[in-house]
């Protein structure tokens, strides 16, 4: 069975029980801690991928790591090593994340800007640009590149709109060869 699948149904179970229990954004943010944890910590993937502990060890560390998440990701987590897939705590939290970003109406959104944004600022850029993607909310990762030169370069999954004046220089300089 293909990774990308076994993380959708754990993903989609864990969705259900997050939406029953009215625990949706307790649950995204403990599943970004965890996405953040496994997927750059390198001592924690040596430890799940090691042949030399038990699964009863593996789980403990995972216990231990992870005691402030909810119950309902914990133990997520433990039946993850109980069934060998340990591999798929990233992608499990990717898919979760990707599924209860869906339900409450958010999309994810990279904000290129020549400096960081003020957060009255990105509320303005979400309230705007949800909108024109047909969602509530945005979720803006800000990044600052100077050599924008001025505005601001936005992507919103598959979609760009380049405002910065880099893109239009651009722009007109293709228009004037052409």
């Amino acid at each position: 069975m293909s990774g990308s699948i076994v993380a959708k149904r754990y993903a989609l179970a864990l969705l259900q029980i997050a939406k029953e229990q009215q625990l949706l954004k307790e649950m995204v943010e403990d599943l970004r801690v965890v996405k953040e944890v496994a997927g750059y910590t390198p001592e924690l993937k040596a430890v799940l991928h090691s042949s030399k502990l038990t699964k009863e060890e593996k789980k403990a560390v995972l216990t231990q790591g992870f005691a402030s998440v909810n119950a309902y990701v914990l133990n997520t987590l433990l039946l993850l090593v109980d069934l060998h897939r340990e591999d798929y705590i990233v992608e499990v939290a990717d898919e979760f994340l990707a599924l209860a970003n869906e339900a409450m109406g958010v999309a994810e959104a990279a904000v290129t800007s020549t400096r960081a944004l003020s957060d009255a600022e990105r509320e303005a850029i979400s309230a705007v640009f949800a909108a024109k993607v047909g969602k509530k909310t945005l979720n803006i990762k800000n990044f600052v590149d100077s050599d924008l030169l001025g505005g601001l370069k936005l992507r919103i999954g598959n979609r760009i709109y380049d405002g910065s004046l880099r893109g239009k220089l651009d722009r007109l300089e293709r228009k004037m060869l052409s």
